[in-house]
């Protein structure tokens, strides 16, 4: 939101990433859609269709785990994603999951 006295704009969410936008590849995307076919993506929404199909995300309790090679897809695409962007290879940091979580537990 917008501070009233300072005029700052405040993020509180993500924006902009694969978890809140589509992602669609230019590249294809006339031909697609003028095939009347979904664009090709570099998103969520294809494990977004699996939950949706598999259970009720909105209403069930305990919600079935990802099948792994979706979750493996997953993150292919955000990798993939990534690198368009920034044009820089992903460096993968093996200890980074550690990481995180001690930033977390440092900002608590």
């Amino acid at each position: 939101g917008k501070d009233e006295e300072t005029g700052t704009i405040m993020m509180i969410d993500e924006m902009h990433t694969p978890d809140s936008s589509r992602y669609w590849l230019a590249h294809s995307y006339e031909e697609r859609i003028s095939r009347g076919m979904e664009p090709e993506n570099i998103d969520k929404e294809f494990l977004r269709l699996w939950f949706r199909d598999n259970c009720d995300p909105y209403h069930d309790e305990v919600l079935p785990e990802a099948p792994k090679e979706l979750v493996e897809e997953l993150s292919r695409r955000y990798v993939s994603l990534y690198e368009m962007i920034t044009w820089k290879e992903f460096e993968f940091d093996v200890e980074a999951e550690g990481h995180i979580g001690e930033a977390i537990q440092r900002s608590v």
